[in-house]
């Protein structure tokens, strides 16, 4: 017989208390002991496994997580994963209070299972075989949807049969050469607002600015280039997307809009809806586009459901496979599958779906032709718009073979303040053990007892090798000259002093010298990584260069050897190198430039021990540890000035740039109207290497932050006092009744603090969250933060950057100090080549704008900004926009301000609805 969703037992558990609701809807108050047993005896309806566990203090709880049930009925679709937003995504009326929701949950679940008997089901194909999958992996979910599950009356197609074929595109046209009319932007502007928008003439006059970069440039290296600061509220994206609507029409060119966080592109994708507000339209003419690791592998899927997973990873797969069928473009991290789902199985596996490792086959994969990552990168080839991230946007420059197409003769650098941190990863070099495990897998594959279907470059190339002799004989070479590099246990032979090969003797050379003159930080802020400068090496580390740059030679010279063979054989092709074949060796030699690029960085790396220093880099040993445990160790070089990579390789590719952000300048504006100080941002973009005219452009915020904010700079709370550090967030939060955003510069400090305070917020119905302690990803806490004006979520620099919270759900920041950065050789080295502390005032002013720029995002916005530090340097105060009042004050005076706040808070809302 059937069970009754309605009959079933469910738990809800939180810091305020447990609740279990039995089989008869009757709630009752439990305590931790009496849960723990009830759970383990008969599986409770609950909702998120992992999070109900952490609140029992019973990590290895499971149950019917009506997360997974939503995940297999609805996949692809958004739902926040609380009760309330499950309540909305089912139409239902959420629980009102805690101890209403072990109540709620059997009648969510029934509501859901009623979806199976809807004939107008969306989500109906697969759904019947997909059952069936997961009742032999003994999902707890599949007696109570397979009596329900028709069988359909002829077999769904399997999934790798419905998803559709994409197919290979012509080349795009180069764009016409054309100039575009203020009044025309101003015009299409008008309509993107719409006419009953509210006229801002800030985004009119930015958006006629923005409209230069699309003139012809006049000379070869020298892109029409404007850098653009654009406060909070103008409503920049609009501002840029109206002139580049203009030339895409004009033109018929195609532009690329880079970004530096996933939640903007998102944003972005949504917002260019109102240029093609035909779906079908938007998808052809916009597409998103993310490094390979986003996106969903199908072989890695096919193999997980084949058996390559087991237990709890198993489902995830058939989930997935679930989702595969319904989503938009494959995407995995910050798309359309649900963040919350992978955290629901404590061992990810969702890793494993992508391809993380350079693992792809290309062409020899059977699913190929419906590849995701293969159709978004043909996608972007046509589309008008691309949507990408700083750091693709940089490989794709400085690697243009690893790109399809013709590349945007536009480039729209968003959050252009991100640029010098996207570059300074980008163009950086890292000889460590673990970069060199993966190409010595790459060149060999799967050796001893290894698993998977990582195949080496031999079974790869086996076509070329055995038609071309030149090519089988570099490949031969490659193989035997990978033996040198670090193999599985080589952090185990280093620790033991016994390395093998060149490449360990170098790697535990390095460590020793880490050892012998690095500073142990350890129990302090900065971390458990240990760091000393590469200068003045020791007889033994030179020693080992000299060695480990023989043997990386030996590696670079047969894969150089077979990049020409491989390109000889494009040039001219044999008779069996038909579509797949050439796609196979094209996919090939993308692989093989890429690694060819990061040896060659190696050597020049490996040329500076016991050499001159190059002016141009910064060098350094390092071991990389984690809660006190080794995990890496090796040299690394980074550019002192990144963003010159980026002017000399990026900007000089295209012929008109814009790079934009509210906070490019951080302080110290000056000039008539806030017009002047540029020199910082010109640093941080790599406009002052630009040979040619760079235009500057800033428009203020239009709002009105002498009423609408306020800084509070609290002065008894002394640096290091954990205790009165949790007090003080409490005390704040409290006043402020949640709605708060907690900042914080070390995990350490975040996990004290809200192990301190949760319990005692949650009795007083303020839900806390945060990052590195409750078991969901970034993108779920922030969307859980923004759909409930009474929760308050903690987190790092992700929360710091990334947030765009208008409206009630954040009107307080808190920051537990000033953000100095950390005192790392690269930081050191920066700060005396830009000005000594003049650099640092210039980060600082940054991170605290754009803490500061997450409070107001609306006119009717109102929020307060605390800083917890007692001495706030007064040259920091620039950092806040203009008029902003600041007050120094003792925490007493400062939650007596924030509480008066959200008293005034409630009695505008009460007025507002109210009636007259």
């Amino acid at each position: 017989m059937t069970p009754d969703p309605l009959s079933l037992p469910a738990i809800h558990a939180s810091h305020v208390g447990i609740w279990i609701a039995d089989a008869t809807g009757r709630v009752q108050r439990v305590g931790r002991g009496e849960a723990i047993a009830a759970v383990a005896a008969t599986p409770h309806l609950l909702l998120n496994a992992p999070l109900t566990g952490d609140r029992l203090g019973y990590p290895e709880l499971s149950g019917l997580d009506l997360l997974e049930l939503f995940a297999f009925l609805y996949p692809a679709r958004f739902a926040v994963p609380t009760p309330a937003g499950i309540g909305a995504a089912l139409d239902l009326t959420p629980p009102s209070a805690e101890a209403d929701i072990a109540a709620f949950l059997p009648h969510a679940t029934a509501a859901m299972l009623a979806s199976l008997d809807d004939r107008d089901w969306p989500e109906r194909e697969g759904a019947w075989h997909g059952a069936q999958a997961l009742a032999r992996q003994r999902w707890p979910w599949a007696p109570l949807i397979q009596p329900r599950l028709a069988k359909p009356d002829r077999d769904d197609r399997w999934l790798f049969a419905r998803l559709p074929e994409w197919e290979e595109p012509p080349p795009r046209a180069a764009p016409r050469q054309v100039a575009i009319d203020a009044g025309d932007v101003a015009a299409r502007l008008d309509r993107l607002t719409g006419d009953a928008a509210e006229r801002r003439p800030g985004q009119q006059d930015y958006a006629r600015a923005a409209a230069a970069i699309f003139a012809p440039r006049d000379r070869k290296d020298a892109p029409q280039m404007l850098v653009a600061e654009a406060g909070t509220g103008i409503g920049k994206t609009l501002g840029y997307l109206a002139p580049a609507k203009q030339w895409i029409d004009q033109s018929a060119g195609a532009i690329c809009i880079s970004t530096y966080t996933k939640a903007l592109q998102r944003q972005l994708a949504r917002e260019t809806e109102k240029l093609y507000p035909d779906a079908a339209t938007h998808r052809e003419k916009v597409v998103v586009r993310k490094g390979r690791e986003n996106y969903l592998c199908l072989l890695n899927l096919e193999d997980a459901l084949q058996g390559g997973f087991s237990g709890r990873a198993a489902i995830l797969a058939q989930l997935v496979a679930r989702w595969a069928a319904y989503t938009r473009d494959g995407d995995m991290v910050g798309g359309d599958l649900p963040g919350w789902l992978p955290a629901l199985f404590r061992r990810n596996g969702t890793t494993a779906l992508t391809d993380r490792r350079g693992e792809c086959i290309y062409a020899g994969c059977p699913h190929f032709r419906k590849c995701f990552i293969e159709r978004s990168a043909r996608a972007a080839t046509q589309a008008d718009i691309v949507i990408a991230n700083h750091a693709l946007t940089m490989v794709q420059a400085a690697r243009p073979r690893e790109s399809a197409g013709t590349a945007a003769t536009r480039l729209i650098f968003d959050e252009g303040h991100h640029l010098w941190d996207a570059a300074d990863s980008m163009f950086a070099a890292a000889l460590t053990g673990q970069e060199a495990v993966e190409i010595r897998r790459w060149v060999l594959g799967p050796e001893g007892k290894s698993r998977g279907r990582r195949r080496g470059l031999a079974a790869r190339l086996a076509d070329v090798a055995s038609y071309d002799e030149a090519g089988d004989r570099a490949i031969q070479a490659a193989i035997a000259a990978a033996a040198e590099l670090p193999g599985d246990g080589w952090l185990g032979r280093l620790a033991e002093n016994d390395p093998w090969g060149a490449i360990e003797r170098l790697l535990a050379a390095a460590r020793g010298q880490v050892y012998a003159r690095s500073v142990d930080t350890r129990g302090a802020d900065t971390g458990y990584g240990l760091e000393t400068e590469l200068a003045d090496p020791d007889p033994a580390l030179v020693a080992a260069a000299a060695s480990a740059s023989d043997a990386i030679e030996a590696l670079l010279r047969p894969l150089l050897a077979l990049g020409k063979r491989l390109e000889a054989l494009i040039e001219d092709p044999p008779d069996w190198l038909d579509g797949q074949a050439r796609a196979r060796v094209d996919g090939a030699r993308h692989s093989l430039g890429t690694r060819i690029d990061t040896l060659g960085g190696w050597l020049s790396l490996l040329g500076r021990v016991g050499g001159p220093a190059d002016p141009d880099f910064v060098d350094w040993l390092a071991v990389d540890r984690y809660d006190g445990r080794e995990f890496d160790c090796g040299l690394h070089r980074h550019w002192l000035d990144p963003a010159r990579p980026v002017a000399d390789i990026v900007y000089a590719q295209a012929q008109g740039v814009l790079v934009t952000s509210a906070t490019l300048r951080s302080g110290h504006r000056g000039g008539a109207n806030g017009t002047g100080g540029w020199a910082e941002a010109d640093i941080r973009t790599g406009a002052r290497h630009m040979d040619g005219g760079v235009r500057h452009f800033a428009v203020p915020s239009p709002f009105d932050y002498a009423r609408q904010a306020e800084v509070l700079i609290v002065t008894d709370i002394a640096r290091g006092d954990l205790p009165a550090l949790a007090g003080a967030y409490s005390r704040l939060i409290e006043a402020a009744g949640g709605g708060a955003l907690g900042l914080f510069s070390a995990i350490r400090r975040l996990r004290f603090v809200h192990a301190r305070i949760a319990d005692r917020l949650a009795r007083a119905g303020l839900p806390l969250f945060a990052q590195h302690v409750d078991p969901l990803d970034t993108g779920t806490l922030i969307d859980i933060f923004r759909a409930d004006p009474h929760t308050s979520l903690l987190g790092t620099d992700a929360l710091r950057d990334g947030v765009d919270v208008p409206g009630d759900s954040l009107r307080l920041v808190v920051m537990e100090g000033v953000p100095w950065p950390r005192p790392t050789i690269l930081h050191a080295a920066r700060r005396a080549a830009q000005g000594g502390s003049a650099y640092d005032d210039m980060v600082i002013r940054g991170r605290i704008a754009q803490a500061f720029g997450r409070l107001i995002r609306r006119a009717d916005d109102f929020g307060q900004f605390v800083m917890l530090s007692p001495s706030f340097p007064s040259r920091l105060l620039s950092a806040f926009p203009e008029n902003t009042p600041i007050r120094r004050l003792p925490l007493d005076e400062a939650v007596n301000h924030v509480a008066a706040a959200n008293v005034e808070r409630r009695k505008s809302a009460f007025r507002a609805f109210s009636p007259s």
